[in-house]
């Protein structure tokens, strides 16, 4: 295994849970999930945006720092790899999109403070679909506040991710999962495990599902 540290990330609905949990449960990696539900701020979000998304995204930044935190002080002799289903930068990218010009200063402040004291991963996996296919995969997951997002918010979104990772040179896996079922189709899953197994350079590197 060339990567110690992999994070998953993609837009609402893109699937990054999913594929975690499977990518976890093959190489018996230790799995760091965000625990959004435990954010009481994301209900009110969506019903007021502009009274809720500074307070969102705060309590957002302090539990991504708390768990990725631990990831410093802590190791697994029987878990030699880590995978998480978002990168910390999200933060930064969520509240570009959600903040007014002045809180999104003071905020990004604050993240740059806390991004240093991090570890970073070692690779980037990035679920690409058309907001179309989110939108299915949002309606079947069921979660009664995400049920009234709209498409624009999910294209903004998509467009902070998408200028980030082009901006960046990070070592990225980017996948269309237009229609991806990793669940059902093995051959899905085995597509990113042969990417992963490839010695990658920086940078971008595109890989379609059968």
């Amino acid at each position: 295994m060339n990567y110690h540290f992999i994070t998953i990330e993609g837009n609402i609905g893109s699937g990054k849970t999913t594929l975690a949990h499977m990518l976890a449960k093959h190489f018996n990696a230790r799995l760091i999930l965000e625990q959004f539900a435990d954010n009481p701020f994301l209900p009110k979000f969506y019903e007021n945006p502009g009274q809720y998304a500074f307070p969102l995204e705060l309590f957002f930044m302090a539990e991504r720092y708390k768990q990725l935190k631990e990831l410093i002080h802590t190791s697994d002799l029987f878990q030699s790899v880590t995978i998480s289903d978002y990168l910390f930068t999200k933060c930064l990218l969520f509240a570009k999109v959600n903040l007014p010009e002045e809180e999104f200063r003071l905020y990004q402040k604050l993240f740059e403070i806390i991004h240093t004291q991090l570890v970073k991963p070692d690779i980037l996996i990035y679920l690409h679909a058309p907001v179309s296919r989110l939108q299915r995969n949002i309606r079947k997951r069921n979660r009664p506040y995400e049920q009234g997002i709209p498409d624009e918010y999910l294209f903004n979104i998509q467009e902070a991710y998408t200028n980030y990772i082009r901006q960046h040179n990070i070592k990225t896996i980017f996948i269309d999962v237009s229609n991806a079922d990793f669940l059902s189709n093995s051959k899905h899953l085995q597509v990113v495990l042969d990417a992963l197994d490839k010695d990658l350079d920086e940078g971008q590197h595109y890989f379609t599902l059968p």
